[in-house]
């Protein structure tokens, strides 16, 4: 009997269409063998939607509504360990049960569905969910938070100042002090807790900062500046496993129009120097055409440490599945910084693993096989305490009293 996966993608996020692009790129590969494959859509509104329509990339070119329009809006009821799709509304008559999952595959980036958000409500539903849990997924999406953990954990990363919206407006110049006390210029200003280089942007000097903090504002609460790097060369590495064994992928190079930070449409978009495309097979092209050199154009010293340092930065944050760690360089000095972590990465990452030999298939074979250890895990966990406690609980009439 086949396993019921559910793929589960889209949500209220910047990201929305890269999480579809990433997702039937994924279902593509799955093993139809093993796995009877459900499309689970979720709008920007937080609603669910199934069908076979969902999983048709060319049926989001009519436009979101479209392929809602073609699906069954369902409810997610917790069954025993399993996920019943209810329709919705329901039938007064007749059965409103349109599918059962016995595990999820959420394949979502950014806010609300990356942050952890998504994964409590997994973890609450009782159902087995693949890739990081509800700890490492908040940890993985703040920014300030991760370079934190890792800086306790002795890793290299650049320093650093955040500033709330309403603090920031209260006392712009005294923010702006502080920074170049801290960093000087040029810096990175950066939403605290997004990803695709949505809201991102680089300033020479004050004024540009300012800018560059009104603009960033635009996209979060929270906003993050560091220290820019100079002769910049990024290095991006893959992880796969646990928080008790893990493994890095190998090296890539992105490669950016001239010294400088890449946009999202560098990434994304048709036509754009690295676009990633949207084609849903399970080849090497699709999200992952953004230009780049793998492996990296590093030596193999520098090659050593950010392979370690990767699966030491992902262990620290308690990951799970496929995260994919960026690094960066300065190629003068070669100095190399952690700067941030992807956990649920575009494109999974698939294409790193290739080099090694692991093909896409086996990649998320891998991570389905994660999720299921880390359930059998948590099942012999005790979540329940003899305590009497209720037998003698009493008000005594009194309100508010104590116990």
């Amino acid at each position: 009997m086949k396993i019921k996966l559910g793929i589960l993608f889209g949500g209220k996020s910047v990201e929305h269409e890269v999480s579809i692009i990433s997702a039937l790129q994924a279902a593509a590969s799955i093993d139809r063998n093993k796995y009877d494959v459900v499309y689970l859509y979720m709008t920007r509104d937080n609603a669910f939607y199934t069908g076979e329509a969902a999983g048709k990339i060319e049926n989001y070119r009519h436009g979101l509504k479209a392929v809602t329009d073609a699906c069954q809006q369902v409810l997610l009821i917790p069954a025993n360990g399993r996920v019943e799709l209810l329709r919705y509304p329901m039938k007064k008559l007749g059965n409103n049960l349109v599918d059962t999952l016995d595990i999820i595959f959420p394949i979502v980036h950014g806010t609300n569905v990356e942050d952890g958000a998504l994964q409590g409500y997994l973890k609450t539903l009782g159902v087995p969910f693949v890739g990081c849990d509800v700890l490492a997924s908040a940890l993985g999406m703040d920014k300030y938070m991760m370079k934190c953990v890792w800086k306790e954990a002795g890793l290299p990363v650049l320093p650093c100042l955040k500033t709330g919206f309403k603090d920031y407006l209260a006392g712009p110049d005294a923010f702006l002090d502080a920074v170049e006390r801290k960093t000087g210029y040029p810096v990175v200003v950066k939403p605290v807790d997004l990803g695709s280089s949505v809201g991102v942007r680089k300033a020479g000097g004050r004024e540009e900062l300012a800018e560059a903090m009104d603009y960033a504002f635009q996209f979060a609460r929270v906003v993050l500046v560091e220290r820019a790097v100079p002769n910049l060369k990024e290095i991006n590495c893959a992880v796969l496993g646990d928080a008790e064994s893990a493994e890095a992928s190998e090296c890539e190079e992105p490669v950016a129009k001239g010294d400088d930070i890449l946009d999202y449409a560098q990434k994304y978009m048709p036509g754009g120097s690295g676009s990633k495309g949207a084609k849903s097979g399970g080849s090497s092209e699709g999200m992952a055409s953004l230009s780049r050199r793998i492996p990296a154009d590093i030596s193999d010293e520098e090659r050593a440490f950010v392979r370690g340092t990767a699966v030491k930065a992902f262990r620290a944050l308690g990951c799970n599945g496929v995260s994919r760690i960026d690094f960066m360089m300065d190629s003068v000095t070669r100095e190399i910084w952690i700067n941030e972590i992807n956990t649920i990465p575009g494109s999974l990452s698939f294409y790193l693993w290739e080099p090694p030999g692991v093909k896409y298939p086996e990649l998320l074979e891998r991570m389905i096989a994660l999720a299921l250890k880390r359930q059998r895990e948590e099942a012999e966990i005790h979540y329940d305490f003899d305590t009497k406690i209720l037998e003698g609980a009493s008000f005594g009439g009194a309100k508010g009293s104590k116990l």
